[in-house]
């Protein structure tokens, strides 16, 4: 495999290539025969199928031996996701991460790529195209921002974060914002400060592994409610995602009676 530094600028080029040529040209473009329902609200767009297969057969040459897991083949075939725990060296694409919204033309999008060795995320991606942002992070060498080291900042005293699911009661003590419904947005979000926690339903890997090592990076946690930590592999939720060292405040607050019922 090549140097981790060589391997971080050849995957970031790749995501600004297939950007450029794929995603960015059918942004506002879309015909309704262009648009697909995988589940009802699940929509699906010739940009990401066409994303997803260029970047899956770039990474093949870059790693043959690698394990190739994206969002669309996922769909295809479920059990691509058997091997994603146990490969010795692995890949996961979500060529478009918040479909929805590239649908309707909002800026709001990103395409995300996680690299893994042995189920432990080494190296993760989240490029915003039309926001022209990279994040990346690598294991142990922090997060980047188009090639910056970013810091979190906030001088909040009450809690702010955002819920893909009922919150109810909302706690005295939690401000709640609308989600951006797409995780390569609110990653980033989580990182820079605006928000201090997010809840999802599920924990997909292609929405979720990226992201998780930044977190990771950042001093915080990816992990369910109940303290059990967030596996290559998992689709269960709900799944909590906080940055820096207010887990315990956010756990504590958010376990009240009543306030996460449970997953259906």
């Amino acid at each position: 495999m090549k140097h981790d530094q060589t391997l971080a600028a050849e995957v970031a080029d790749l995501l600004k290539d297939v950007a450029e040529r794929i995603v960015i040209p059918r942004f506002g473009t879309l015909t309704a025969d262009q648009i697909q329902e995988k589940r009802p609200g699940d929509l699906v767009t010739i940009a990401d199928h066409q994303a997803e297969d260029a970047i899956a057969q770039a990474l093949s040459r870059l790693t043959p031996q690698a394990l190739i897991v994206g969002e669309e083949a996922a769909f295809a075939n479920p059990a691509i996701l058997d091997g994603l725990a146990q490969a010795e060296q692995a890949w996961c694409i979500d060529p478009i991460d918040g479909t929805k919204n590239f649908t309707r033309h909002s800026p709001d999008f990103a395409i995300m790529v996680a690299h893994m060795d042995n189920a432990v995320v080494t190296q993760a991606w989240i490029y915003q195209p039309i926001h022209a942002t990279m994040y990346h992070a690598e294991k142990g060498a922090g997060v980047r921002r188009n090639g910056q080291p970013i810091a979190r900042h906030t001088d909040r005293t009450r809690l702010c974060g955002s819920a893909y699911r009922k919150i109810d009661p909302v706690p005295d003590q939690v401000d709640l914002k609308r989600s951006w419904r797409s995780c390569g947005i609110d990653y980033p979000k989580l990182l820079e400060g605006e928000i201090d926690f997010v809840l999802y339903r599920d924990g997909k890997p292609w929405d979720h592994l990226p992201g998780s090592l930044m977190v990771a990076e950042m001093g915080g946690r990816c992990a369910m409610l109940s303290g059990e930590s967030y596996r290559p592999g998992s689709m269960q939720g709900p799944l909590s995602v906080i940055p820096g060292d207010r887990w315990q405040e956010v756990r504590t607050t958010l376990m009240g009676p009543a306030v996460l019922p449970s997953h259906s």
